[in-house]
Formats: structure tokens, sequence, C-alpha cells
């Protein structure tokens, strides 16, 4: 059997360490796992209830036009139910834009480095790749609707960004989209959304519904700790979310990822503590950047993308035998730099000073 032609030349996602893998290696009982942007204070207690109600009769289908969930975030974010799309994580809902947009005609149109799963995808579908690079961490706007031609089906916008973490403003994405032709499909991606504090973020949903070639995704994976449970959703014009859900599998989520969604969005305790501890932490990391002369990006998420004066191998071998696991800009298509999920207080004061000892033995920059 002999698979489609471009997969010669491309690869399975390799996903970054795992704890008990580094365990095993550097003999350690303690591993602080800062590489995925996973939620260091978990998720919403009433998450586990939800499990211990729900955890049975597996031989059932689960709902797949996920009513429950549907209905309430729908409410939320006042929009039609159908205008709804829900995946197994975002990552689904973007493979579903692929199949039901690209083909070998097409084209599609993306930052790099950005999320790789926009380009991943869209290979699969035979589409060409125009990749803009970015300016200082953000998104070239303008380069990347030179790139538009008749051809394009899609342009996407990771924004706050994955690896960078910088924003699009609204005033540059009202820009973008007026100036964006109506066959070309937006979609921008907000899996940091949660995260977001600057007053000049645009109100995405409000966007989409001026713009019907707009498409907004958002995820329970990363601010509602859900990562494990893999639940996300799109939200568009009922022509876009039409033509997704007729592409969407029919029971793509679980029971346990709806009912652990809707708990998780009724619980904005959690949520609420959550972001803002790791803002606070996020702020005292950027602080540390300053105070040794540290270059980063402008973050929106609950990360942090730091330039160094090395490869990011070295300070990620560095911080293995250590027992944190961070991601090094070489799988990120950024070599010198590393980009750190933002962790609890304790954790980050820990790494903070394993990253200075590194400074201080292989750059020869300790504290000011």
């Amino acid at each position: 059997m002999k698979a489609k032609k471009v997969f010669e030349s491309m690869s399975p996602y390799k996903p970054g360490k795992q704890i008990e893998d580094v365990k095993k290696e550097f003999n350690l009982t303690k591993i602080v796992k800062l590489a995925s942007n996973e939620n260091p204070f978990g998720y919403s207690a009433t998450v586990d209830q939800v499990v211990k109600e729900y955890g049975n009769h597996f031989e059932i289908y689960p709902d797949g036009y996920a009513a429950e969930l549907r209905a309430l975030l729908s409410e939320q974010l006042a929009v039609d139910p159908d205008q709804l799309v829900f995946g197994c994580g975002s990552d689904e809902v973007i493979d579903i834009i692929c199949r039901t947009y690209l083909d070998a005609g097409a084209n599609t149109i993306m930052a790099t480095p950005t999320f790789p799963q926009y380009k991943h995808n869209a290979l699969i579908q035979g589409a060409e790749i125009k990749e803009i690079p970015l300016i200082d961490g953000y998104h070239d706007l303008d380069g990347m609707l030179d790139a538009i031609d008749q051809q394009t089906k899609v342009v996407w916008l990771c924004s706050p960004n994955n690896p960078t973490g910088c924003l699009i403003n609204k005033q540059s994405l009202q820009s973008f989209i007026d100036r964006c032709p109506e066959h070309v499909l937006v979609v921008i991606d907000q899996a940091y959304y949660e995260y977001i504090t600057d007053e000049d973020a645009p109100d995405l949903i409000a966007f989409m519904n001026q713009y019907p070639n707009v498409i907004v995704l958002r995820t329970f994976s990363k601010a509602y700790g859900l990562a494990g449970l893999r639940i996300g959703y799109g939200v568009a014009s009922l022509a876009v979310s039409q033509a997704l859900n007729i592409a969407r599998g029919p029971f793509n989520t679980t029971l346990l990822a709806q009912k652990a969604a809707i708990s998780a969005l009724n619980d904005k305790a959690f949520l609420m503590h959550s972001v803002t501890e790791t803002v606070k932490n996020r702020a005292k990391l950027m602080a540390f950047c300053d105070q040794h002369d540290l270059d980063y990006y402008d973050s929106e998420t609950n990360f942090l993308f730091i330039k160094l004066p090395v490869s990011g191998d070295a300070i990620f071998e560095y911080l293995l035998t250590k027992g944190f696991i961070v991601r090094s800009g070489e799988a990120l298509g950024h070599p010198n730099g590393v980009r750190i999920t933002i962790g609890d207080h304790e954790d980050m004061n820990e790494l903070q000073d394993h990253i200075e000892a590194f400074l201080t033995e292989h750059v020869g920059a300790g504290s000011k």
C-alpha cells in the first residue's frame, strides 16, 4: 500500500520530553514540565465529580451534537448554537477546516514560526503552503495580504501566536480583514484567549459576526486544564459552521469531555485564580529576564519565549538535568531561544535559579 506522495517528506508530530522518561534518564524523583503550555494549577475540582458520575456506560455513544455543552457555550458567547463546531481539541477543528476547504488546487497562508498543525494538515490535503516570516514575533499582516491570490482559500492567524505569544491588536486585525478578499477564510486561533490582558485586544466574536469569512478557534486544553480530555471548538458564520459540521465525524468528542467542559465553564472562580496567578508569574519571569539582559517576545499567553545568545538545545539539556522540561526553540523554528510554560510560584523561582546558574556557567552573564 502506498500513501500520498507528500507523506514521504513529512514526519509524525514529535511531542516534548515526557516526565517518566526524564526521571529514568537522569535518576530524578521530581520533574517539573514546562514544555507544553499545560495548566500548572490543574483543572476545576468539580471535574472530578463529573468523571465519577459519568465514568461508566462506555458502551453508549456520546451525544454527537454535544447539545448541552452547545447550549451553554452559545449562551455565554451570545451566538446561534449552530455556529459552533466541536472537536477533539481545537487541533481537530484545524484538520476539519483543511479537509473542508483545501485541495491540490488551493494555497493557504500562515506565519512562520507558528502553530505547526496548520501546515501539517494543509500539506496532507495537497495545498500549496505560503509562509510569511514574523516580524519581531508578530504577524506580518501586510506580507500575508500581498501573498493572497485567487487560489488562496485559508489564512491562519494564531493570536496570541505560538511560539512567540504576540497578539494581533484590534486595529491591525480590523484593517487586515477589511482588505482580505471575501473568498478567503480567515482562521483566528485563540487557544490562549483566557490569558489575554491587553486592553487593545479585539472582540473576535463581534468580528466574526461582522465578517462571515472569519472563524475563531478556542480550546479547553489551556486555561481550563482539560488537555487530557481533548475538547475544543470553533465559532463561525452559519454557512461555514454547516460545512465544517458536515465534514466533522459524528461522535468526535466524548461524553466525559463534554461534561467536563460544562463543569469547567461553570467554575469561574478556578479560571480566574488560574489566569491571575499565571499572569502574575509571567510578569515575574519577564522581570527576571530584564534583570539578566535577556530579550523575550511580548506574551499574552501562559508561556514566555526567551531569546538566547546560545542554542535553545543547550539550556534545554541543562535544565533537563535539574528536573525541568522546557521547549527548545530548535524544535519550534527559532533555534536561539526557549519557550517556557509559566508554572506556579515555587517552581518558577527554582527555574530562575537554574537559568541564572546556566548563564553564569555557559554565557558568563550573572545577575546585574
